[in-house]
């Protein structure tokens, strides 16, 4: 929850509906979101039953805000026609770091370019 916070956050998304399209490796993830007292309100977990790669793709592209993983091809795909489209607030390359003050945070490691650049993502970009 801490993570996707600190992305919709900022930019005032969190009173947003907001939907999580995944593949169901891991139920842990959404089952945590949905317990989180801020985002858990707020969230639809699209069900596989409802699940196409058309429709799925289709909403992802389409969001106003997408956060995906930078390791799957699938969040890959979407975050290059996202950017085609001229759409931001594409959320991949993110770490956590300390600032020296506080708590560590979540910032952007690598803007929109990286998801094009073969010595980030090799063959996948």
């Amino acid at each position: 929850p801490e993570y996707i916070k600190s992305i919709l956050g900022p930019i005032g998304m969190l009173d947003h509906p907001i939907v999580l399209i995944t593949d169901g490796q891991d139920p842990a993830v959404a089952q945590r979101l949905l317990e989180d007292p801020e985002i858990g309100p707020m969230l639809s977990v699209m069900p596989q039953s409802a699940s196409w790669i058309g429709g799925d793709l289709t909403a992802a592209i389409m969001s106003d805000v997408f956060i995906g993983n930078p390791a799957s091809s699938f969040s890959g795909f979407i975050a290059k026609a996202r950017i085609a489209m001229g759409f931001g607030n594409n959320h991949l390359f993110r770490a956590k770091v300390s600032t020296g003050v506080g708590k560590p945070e979540w910032v952007t490691t690598c803007g929109d370019a990286c998801i094009f650049d073969k010595n980030v993502l090799g063959n996948m970009s």
